[in-house]
């Protein structure tokens, strides 16, 4: 499908360390790959040099576009801005810190052409290659929040919170024209949409390298995670999500 057009949604905030390498390697395999591609980074209020990195880089390199939320708005908010923004006949979303790499997407391009709507990154599924492994806390806390997703929202998917999630582009924009939810947890929010709308998700496992400088809190993401499964299962049964 390297004839389709392609977007690639990175959300940033505060990563001016980390960003530059990330952008090379993105551009690098698009250009090597793809006529026709856009690569967006969305600055989420960032209080360090992330948007002048981003900047610099656009300045030279084709295809880039630098989007930014005048603050902190939160992982959710960063990357919906983006997905509406794109132009893409595909629309992938990748962490700044790539710990997914980029040549992963080569596997996910013939579920596409399969028919799925969606194919997400796994860190869960047997043949994911786990090169650096998270601390152990984070792990078990990653294991706990799964099974609420799958009880209360998402059944049958293993790792909804991988970074690393390709859609075709009207089910994106679609998808992400309807989420409510700014934090973390808007991955299960968008899988869950997905689901109720008919929409065929294939989850497939990847190399992943976790970063040292995760900007999860770890003492007060969770209990903001947890909650918001909550607010989603609400907001589905108010209506909010059936406009």
């Amino acid at each position: 499908m390297e004839n389709k057009s392609i977007s690639v949604v990175i959300p940033a905030y505060n990563e001016e360390k980390r960003l530059l390498p990330t952008l090379e390697k993105v551009h690098a395999y698009l250009s090597g790959n793809y006529h026709d591609f856009e690569l967006l980074v969305v600055d989420d209020g960032s209080a360090d040099a992330t948007v002048r990195v981003a900047g610099e880089f656009a300045a030279n390199h084709d295809g880039v576009r630098i989007l930014r939320n005048e603050r902190n708005m939160g992982k959710g908010a960063a990357i919906r801005r983006g997905v509406l923004a794109s132009g893409g006949e595909m629309v992938l979303i990748s962490d700044a810190d790539l710990s997914t790499p980029i040549e992963e997407l080569e596997k996910f391009m013939p579920y596409l052409e399969e028919g799925y709507h969606i194919v997400i990154g796994s860190r869960a599924m047997p043949g994911a290659d786990i090169r650096i492994r998270q601390p152990l806390h984070r792990e078990v806390m990653g294991r706990v929040f799964n099974m609420f997703v799958q009880g209360l929202l998402v059944s049958g998917v293993k790792d909804t919170q991988c970074g690393f999630k390709l859609f075709k582009g009207p089910e994106a924009k679609m998808l992400f024209s309807r989420g409510i939810i700014n934090g973390f947890s808007f991955d299960a929010e968008i899988l869950f949409l997905a689901q109720k709308s008919g929409l065929r998700i294939k989850e497939t496992p990847v190399i992943w390298l976790n970063s040292a400088a995760s900007t999860v809190r770890v003492a007060s993401d969770p209990a903001k995670m947890f909650a918001q499964l909550l607010v989603i299962r609400l907001n589905w049964l108010r209506g909010r999500y059936r406009a």
